[in-house]
């Protein structure tokens, strides 16, 4: 469990600090970055499959509909909170994205709970009622939903959901992942390079190599993630969860002077208190046993 804990919190460092990242490909569209990002990725997961030696389990993998069912939901999962994300960091919503960051624990809490049967007790019900109450604020304040917010914390919570309960291990189920997403991936940059649209033959060098950057820097933290959330509960994992977000409000706010009144600072402070109250509790209850 310790190692797992390493591992998780690696991951959601470097999730945390993505705003950097890809605000540095604010020039090119979203989608073709979400695109390279497919593609590139393959190229690091299939490097490090090579170095393993081992490909029986992709074809067996391949030959299981169960196993494609259920890693073909992985990979929408995962392009949709991708494409998602890197479009509200280059249109200036890193402190929307983040609220999605910060909801997805309790997320996680609730999968936990309708679908593995984890349970809850009084307080931690009490934490998801008070981030509950966060989440109307804002809706009311703001006379919309915070849908970023909500899908990004849905489609992430969703995913881990299905990890946890796969039967391949972290890199095998990443490359299987990364596979299936890289056909519509590839003929999409083969379709903008066709009419001109491609902006990877166009740009200086340094930004090809950030293009290119987008497999190892989305591939380590997903592998570390994948790892992790074998080896602990959910519950746990939901808790370490606030380190992304935390980090990318910080990154908002101060590096991109992204506004944050007090209107955000009600209904995130909600979510902040549900948080505590339920990391807090678990601690306890932890110590105790």
């Amino acid at each position: 469990m310790n190692l797992g804990f390493v591992y998780a919190l690696i991951a959601f460092t470097i999730w945390g600090l993505f705003p950097f990242y890809f605000r540095l490909l604010a020039a090119i569209p979203p989608l073709e970055v979400l695109a390279h990002r497919m593609v590139w990725s393959l190229v690091f997961v299939a490097v490090a499959v090579a170095v393993r030696r081992d490909g029986r389990w992709f074809v067996a993998a391949l030959r299981q509909p169960a196993n494609l069912v259920r890693f073909g939901a992985c990979a929408a999962l995962l392009s949709a909170n991708w494409g998602l994300y890197i479009w509200a960091v280059n249109t200036g919503r890193i402190v929307q994205a983040s609220l999605g960051y910060f909801i997805n624990p309790l997320v996680s809490v609730l999968f936990g709970l309708a679908f593995l049967h984890e349970r809850l007790r009084g307080l931690q019900w009490g934490a998801i009622a008070i981030a509950a109450a966060g989440v109307l604020w804002l809706t009311w304040e703001n006379s919309t939903l915070p849908w970023i917010s909500l899908v990004l914390a849905v489609t992430f919570g969703a995913y881990g959901l299905l990890r946890k309960t796969a039967k391949l291990g972290s890199l095998e189920g990443l490359a299987l992942e990364i596979t299936l997403l890289f056909p519509a991936a590839f003929f999409y940059l083969l379709w903008l390079a066709a009419h001109g649209d491609s902006h990877f033959g166009s740009v200086h060098v340094g930004m090809q190599l950030l293009l290119a950057a987008a497999g190892p820097v989305t591939a380590v933290p997903l592998l570390l993630f994948a790892a992790g959330v074998r080896l602990i509960p959910l519950s746990t994992l939901g808790i370490m969860q606030y380190v992304t977000p935390t980090l990318q409000l910080l990154l908002g706010v101060f590096a991109y002077d992204e506004p944050f009144g007090h209107v955000q600072l009600v209904g995130y402070g909600a979510i902040w208190i549900a948080l505590a109250v339920f990391s807090v509790e678990s601690l306890w209850c932890r110590e105790a046993k």
